[in-house]
């Protein structure tokens, strides 16, 4: 399998790209997201890749992180979704939102992306909801720089909220808050609701 591809990008058009390694171009096919991070054409660029092989064609896809590469393994591992559909959600979503999506239930995130319908989105979620929920700590963590969002978000769990509704309270407060008062305005937001 190649695992990473390095040297010269010669073209770019989305999704696909050719990069020259020691006057072999390889054609590779990249979510929006890496596509929109490559340096401009005749610069060397560095992806890590998949490779995927069928009867009638070898296809090679590229990340620019290994979040992308793991999430795109991930959506490939589900049924009924091929590499296309992995390559349009990672092309719609960043690999934060969709964990984010993933951990809240949101079919509608993914309805949105060309080619997820509704049943789609609903089995991405259920299959999804224990690898890419997995995240939620680095997901919240990415969004809320303060320190204190793990802890509330644990407390609000441990007192019997779901995942969800904690989550949900957790983004509404304000930042720099203590532990003790982001649980207390957090549980005043849940017993609004």
């Amino acid at each position: 399998m190649i695992g990473r591809i390095q040297g010269l990008l010669l073209e770019k058009h989305p999704p696909q790209i050719v990069v020259d390694c020691n006057g072999v171009g390889y054609e590779l096919e990249v979510p929006m997201s890496t596509f929109y991070n490559l340096p401009a054409t005749g610069e060397r660029v560095n992806l890590l890749t998949h490779l995927v092989v069928r009867e009638d064609a070898h296809l090679l896809y590229g990340f620019g992180t290994e979040g992308e590469r793991r999430a795109f393994r991930q959506l490939l591992k589900i049924s009924g979704v091929g590499a296309r559909t992995a390559l349009a959600v990672l092309s719609g979503l960043s690999v934060a939102e969709l964990a984010e999506a993933v951990t809240l239930q949101e079919t509608g995130r993914l309805t949105k992306i060309p080619g997820i319908g509704k049943k789609t989105a609903e089995r991405l979620l259920l299959e999804l909801k224990d690898k890419l929920g997995v995240e939620l700590g680095a997901t919240v963590a990415a969004a809320r720089p303060a320190p204190a969002t793990g802890d509330v978000l644990r407390a609000l769990v441990a007192l019997g909220y779901s995942e969800k509704e904690s989550v949900a309270a957790v983004r509404q407060l304000p930042e720099g808050l203590s532990v003790a008062d982001g649980i207390r305005q957090a549980l005043k937001l849940l017993s609004k609701a």
